[in-house]
């Protein structure tokens, strides 16, 4: 009986397993290969991540068994999602590094990539305080040391250094309020902790609850770079070698959405209630500041951008700010017996909008970041100004650049369009019009500091303007992938829409 335990809960974490085998091949590789060889590391890496992207659909989520592993982790269709997401994001990033001189034969490099993405994909499915904490770090060590490897760069000594700072306050934060949970119920897992506040023995009042709720969100804050958490984004994507910020921008982000939708739903559902105020509501009030705020800060101080790293920094917020629309959305609504239908629901509008907004961020943000590396490799340069030209020194180069900004300005028929219309749909669904309101000024204010990096592409003239920009069989495969995956969401969207609102139902469980 327990071997065959064993073997049902065995598929829960086969990714992460087989994340582990290939950490120790790539170790190996990098120690016994010669030096001349050692680019083969690389494709090893980035191929066994884009085949374990395959393993979720392989071993797919089984419906009627929720916990795993001791109720550690929760193997549903939103893990499934976010995991196949996050393994793809590393593959991707791994192939665009190929075509940097100074990483692509480093073999510890694309070794700290995999052990990161291990962390990101037991984050996007953990479901116990101590899960939580233990794949965030393993998440984020990696991360601080990935933004100083370019130690001969005083930028990214620096990144890294703040990066590590503020990175560790949040997380000792971020474990107060777990501590804080822990011991108003003495449970570490979510629904546990769930089940003990909605019973009649638990007797706190509102206000603990609020501190840790708090606490918490400023250390989720951080890991999506949302207002007023912010600082150290600008610096670290400037700073880090761009292959990093690429991982950093995606990974780090789609991760920590999953674990807060399923945090934040689990934790204080609808029912929950202490002296007559529902903590729902509370905490969808505090995302909705956030949101805004995210949004507008993000989007003015992106105006102001000279370097093309700093300004996709500020950008990033914004799109942090976008995506708290749908997590703000996210609304349940009970009957007598129960949810209703949950198609029908802002809620599961919600979370399927956060869902596709962070698969289709994930591709568009790494093609953008596949060509800003294509760029600088070849000028030295991430200066603006110095996109001058370049549709007449790459033709292919400025399409991919611009199909990537269309798709973060939201523009038709990139992706980036049908993620801000869910989203803002998500937000109309639940009663917040306002909000929808909000966020498309602000994406109006986003479409012009986009529009000036395609006028300066297509426009601008250059001195090197007839000097070409080759691209090689690597990053010229990475560059159609993303751009055509852009397109295709952007035109096809509904497939993976319904995938994302099937993993409503299963977050509500």
């Amino acid at each position: 009986m327990g071997e065959f335990n064993y073997l049902q809960q065995l598929p829960a974490i086969a990714p992460e397993i087989g994340l582990t085998i290939l950490a120790v091949v790539v170790l190996a590789l990098d120690l016994y290969l010669p030096e001349s060889r050692r680019k083969g590391t690389a494709y090893v890496a980035a191929f066994g991540l884009l085949g374990l992207a395959i393993v979720p659909f392989i071993w797919s989520p089984v419906s009627g068994i929720d916990s795993y592993w001791g109720g550690m982790v929760r193997y549903d269709v939103l893990a499934q999602v976010f995991k196949v997401m996050i393994l793809l994001a590393a593959g991707i990033t791994c192939l665009i590094a190929v075509g940097t001189h100074d990483l692509a034969r480093k073999g510890e490099f694309y070794l700290i990539i995999i052990v990161s993405t291990l962390g990101a994909s037991l984050l996007s499915a953990a479901s116990d305080l101590i899960m939580i904490f233990v794949a965030l770090e393993t998440l984020s060590i990696p991360l601080y040391i990935l933004a100083t490897f370019r130690k001969g760069d005083p930028r990214s000594v620096e990144s890294g250094m703040k990066y590590f700072l503020f990175g560790s306050f949040a997380s000792a934060i971020l474990l107060y309020g777990f501590s804080l949970l822990y011991g108003f119920t003495a449970q570490t897992n979510i629904y546990a902790i769930a089940d003990y506040m909605t019973s009649p023995e638990f007797g706190l009042n509102a206000a603990p609850i609020v501190v840790s709720l708090v606490l918490i969100f400023v250390g989720f804050g951080f890991k999506i770079s949302a207002v007023p958490f912010h600082f150290w984004t600008p610096d670290v994507y400037e700073g880090a070698p761009t292959p990093v910020t690429a991982f950093v921008s995606v990974a780090s982000k789609a991760a920590s959405m999953a674990v807060l939708m399923r945090f934040l739903i689990a934790i204080f559902p609808a029912e929950f209630v202490i002296n007559g105020q529902v903590m729902q509501e509370f905490w969808i009030q505090l995302v909705i500041v956030l949101a805004v705020i995210s949004m507008t800060i993000g989007n003015v101080l992106a105006l102001v951008q000279k370097n093309i790293k700093r300004m996709l920094a500020y950008s990033s917020i914004a799109q942090a700010g976008y995506t708290l629309i749908g997590i703000a959305s996210i609304q349940t609504m009970y009957l007598t017996d129960g949810m209703t239908d949950l198609s029908q629901t802002a809620a599961a509008q919600g979370v399927a909008a956060v869902t596709f907004y962070m698969f289709m961020y994930t591709f568009t943000n790494l093609l953008a970041f596949a060509v800003i590396v294509i760029f600088t490799e070849a000028t030295g340069s991430e200066k603006i100004s110095d996109l001058a030209g370049l549709s007449r020194r790459n033709s292919w180069l400025a399409l991919a650049m611009t199909v990537g900004l269309l798709s973060l300005a939201g523009i038709p028929p990139a992706a980036g369009f049908f993620g801000k219309f869910f989203l803002f749909n998500a937000a109309v669904t639940a009663g917040l019009e306002w909000l929808a309101i909000v966020g498309v000024l602000n994406a109006i204010v986003a479409l012009y500091y986009y529009l000036v990096v395609i006028k300066v592409v297509y426009v601008d003239r250059h001195e090197d303007d007839e000097v070409p920009i080759a691209l090689n069989m690597t990053t010229a495969w990475v560059l159609g992938a993303t751009t055509l995956s852009v397109i295709a969401l952007g035109v096809l969207p509904q497939a993976i829409y319904n995938w994302a609102l099937s993993s409503a139902s299963t977050l509500f469980a």
